[in-house]
This record gives structure tokens, sequence and C-alpha cells, in this order.
């Protein structure tokens, strides 16, 4: 008499439950080590055979490589933040010994093309600003409020807080003239409601100043040029 073996005939397991399965036992490799040597898969780069160890150190290094680059880059943004918050205390110290506005004016202009290095600024103050002469500095103009020149600028006024933003050229021609390449600019009030007027700074890179971008050190500078011109 014959012996006919059976084959055993497994329920098809999902990959889905296969994943939960593992998810919830950690330790599963752990109590199956044998499994490891015999797991194979492809290698994202060379295409060829690697085990499932192999490829979880393949994961890992990339992804400490990521985390290096966000740290790189962490640490690279503290680092500008540093730098600049040692120019504007410096700007500070200076604005401090000033002897009159027009002396406020001159340093601004100074400092904000050396010390911080902007491609172009301007300062627009409003006259009703007493003590202020027009023509004093190509840097400065000085406008009333209700002037139509001023006009491409009533939203950014109104809300009297910094604004980064892409350069229209109605804005660029009265803040930098018609031949400038500025495309990006920041644009600081003066005072609360912007009542002295207000500082442009602008950029050749149009992705420099974003609407995204920090304004934290614009207010401040934005107020230290109030404070001073309200000291003359």
């Amino acid at each position: 008499m014959s012996t006919v073996s059976q084959q055993v005939v497994y329920p098809e397991v999902s990959e889905d439950t296969i994943a939960d399965y593992l998810r919830s036992h950690p330790d599963f490799f752990e109590r199956n080590l044998q499994l490891l040597s015999a797991l194979k898969l492809t290698h994202r780069t060379t295409g060829g055979a690697i085990s499932l160890v192999e490829r979880q150190l393949d994961v890992l290094r990339q992804r400490n490589g990521a985390v290096e680059g966000k740290l790189h880059e962490l640490v690279e943004v503290a680092r500008s933040n540093d730098r600049l918050a040692g120019r504007i205390h410096a700007l500070a110290l200076m604005l401090m010994r000033s002897k009159s506005r027009e002396n406020v004016i001159d340093i601004l202009d100074e400092q904000l093309r050396e010390g911080f290095s902007v491609d172009q600024a301007a300062l627009v103050l409003f006259d009703s600003v007493p003590g202020l002469v027009q023509g004093h500095s190509r840097f400065v103009t000085i406008v009333n409020r209700e002037d139509p020149a001023v006009g491409p600028f009533k939203s950014f006024l109104q809300s009297s807080a910094p604004r980064c933003t892409r350069v229209r050229d109605a804005q660029r021609d009265f803040l930098f003239g018609a031949a400038s390449t500025m495309q990006s600019m920041a644009l600081v009030p003066i005072g609360p409601r912007s009542e002295y007027g207000f500082v442009a700074i602008g950029s050749r890179d149009p992705d420099h100043f974003q609407p995204a971008k920090s304004s934290d050190f614009l207010q401040r500078l934005g107020e230290l040029i109030a404070c001073a011109l309200s000291l003359h």
C-alpha cells in the first residue's frame, strides 16, 4: 500500500499583513537570525544583491548624510545670524553717537553699503519730519506721504511691518532709478505707522528677499533708525 504525500497549502498572506507583523515584532530577526543571511535585496546603485543588514546600513548612511547636511545648514544660519547681530549692534553704537539727522543719514548710507554689503539701498523720509534738507544725499528721498509716487507702497505703509517682496517697475524707478537691476527688496518701516518713512534694501537676486524670509532683524533696523531720528 503506497503512501500519498499531501502538500500543505498555506493561506495567502498580504504584504501589508507581513509588514504589520514585523512592525509589531521588531525582535523577529533577533529570534530568526538565519533569515538575515538568506534575504537578499537589490543594491540601489550597483544593482547587485546585498543582504538585509547591508541595506539597513546603506539606509542609515543616507539618513546620517541628510542629518549632517541639515545640521550644517543650521550652523551656517546661526553663524549668519550672529554676524548680522554684530552688525546691528555696531550700527546702534554709531547711531547713538550721531550729532544730527544728516549725520544719521550718512551713517545709514555708509553702513548699509559697506557694513551690510547690500546691493542697493534707499531711504525715503516724509516731509512732515522737521529738520530735513532735500538733496543732502542721493541715498535719501524726501517726499510728501500723499505723493502719487508713494502709491505703490500703500499697502506696506498701512501694515507698518517689514516686507520682503519682488520689485515692481514703478517701485524700482522711484527707489533705485530706472536703470537699476534690483529684482527683490526688503521694505522696513521707520516709526509707528511708518511716521518717518521707510528704508528699501534691494538685491539683484529675485529670490533673495522672499515673503517667508525672517523679518526680526529688519524690525530691529527700523526701530534703531526711528530712535536715532527722534533724538535730533
